[in-house]
């Protein structure tokens, strides 16, 4: 969580300031991913008193109230850190509105994103000549949810539409044993660098604030070509997805390449704020760390997202026990712990097992006890 939060203030203090040779600037999309009382609200707060510390304050926001309120905040402060507890609320939101306001919030999320080395057409208003428009709009989400929540809330269409793709998603390991709580002060080295890039100005004369040239942050030759090597390897990885008509993974692979290049580009940053240089271990730790995050968000996605209620149920079924297995408990799980787990009728237990059985993920078996026959289930070695 920690880390979240880090990177999230590194990506909006850069942005509009820094871009790679490729034009990549800084904005990204993050969510931490943690359980109830891991942590999830410090590095909020910590965020939050450094840009109250360096005069930056007007810059964040909290929760997105539509699609038309985000570009109004945008167009005030170009610059934005939005940090949103409990997104999963929104995406549910978003899933189940009826109405055009949901609807717009998703819209402006997605067009940002692919606006930030751009110019953001305004929405017209009615009484004013011209819309305006945001110029280089830098929009960084730090969002934070439950796990199981946050990939329950997501629809097919936002896994295919570029929602999901656009997010780095980090998930928090297991909770710590945690420390007696002390009232300490911000180091001074992390007020200082903040401080820096808050009165850093890219451009000349008095529009820097409002068309910013941003500085180009040399790459070394080891670094293109990792980066090359990544983006080659991610176009491998998408044709064979688009073989299997896989349109969520299709949607995935296609942005690794540029996720990899702004967490090169904050890698480089963030080791040296005034002479940066994206090198070998900046583009080695970014395309290491972004394929690792793909990998584990498709895999995530196939467990727990789904638009129909009974292929959410097998996918739950099938999750506990690869959780199970993952914890040592065994081979064969007991029908018992199941039915324990997931309080539905038993007629829609004995759907999800038929439909599992006859899909190949699971085996059943009848264990003969000294009273009545219990059913194990196993998981069968390719699911």
């Amino acid at each position: 969580m920690a880390f979240c939060g880090a990177l999230a203030l590194q990506a909006f203090l850069a942005g509009r300031k820094v871009r790679d040779p490729g034009d990549n600037r800084s904005s990204l999309y993050l969510l931490g991913l943690a359980h109830s009382a891991a942590g999830k609200d410090w590095p909020r707060k910590v965020n939050t008193r450094i840009l109250h510390k360096v005069g930056l304050a007007d810059c964040l926001g909290e929760r997105f109230a539509s699609g038309e309120g985000i570009q109004d905040a945008l167009f005030l402060s170009p610059g934005m850190l939005f940090q949103t507890d409990e997104i999963d609320g929104l995406l549910q939101s978003i899933n189940r509105a009826r109405d055009a306001r949901h609807e717009s919030i998703m819209s402006t999320l997605l067009t940002l994103y692919s606006s930030a080395n751009s110019v953001f057409p305004m929405r017209r208003k009615a009484g004013r000549e011209s819309p305006g428009a945001i110029d280089q709009p830098s929009l960084v989400i730090f969002g934070t949810a439950i796990p199981n929540h946050y990939y329950e809330a997501l629809s097919e269409r936002m896994l295919t539409n570029g929602f999901f793709a656009r997010m780095i998603i980090l998930e928090c390991g297991r909770r710590g044993c945690g420390q007696e709580p002390q009232i300490r002060d911000l180091p001074d080295r992390v007020i200082e660098t903040a401080s820096w890039w808050s009165n850093f100005r890219p451009g000349t004369g008095n529009l820097a604030d409002w068309h910013p040239v941003p500085v180009i942050v040399p790459q070394s030759a080891e670094a293109r070509q990792i980066l090359a090597a990544a983006r080659v390897a991610s176009e491998t990885e998408y044709q064979r997805a688009e073989a299997e008509n896989n349109a969520v993974s299709t949607t995935v692979w296609g942005r690794l390449s540029e996720q990899a290049r702004k967490l090169a580009l904050l890698y480089a940053v963030s080791e040296s704020a005034q002479s940066p240089r994206i090198g070998r271990d900046a583009a080695q730790w970014a395309v290491r760390f972004v394929t690792h995050q793909t990998r584990r968000m498709l895999y995530m996605a196939s467990l727990y997202v789904s638009d129909a209620d009974f292929e959410r149920r097998c996918n739950h079924v099938l999750a506990y026990m690869k959780q199970q297995q993952r914890s040592g408990n065994g081979e064969w799980i007991p029908y018992r712990d199941i039915v324990r787990r997931f309080r539905w009728s038993r007629h829609d237990h004995e759907e999800v097992r038929h439909a599992l059985v006859d899909q190949e993920h699971i085996d059943v078996n009848a264990v003969a006890t000294g009273g009545r026959t219990r059913l194990v289930y196993r998981l069968r070695g390719d699911s």
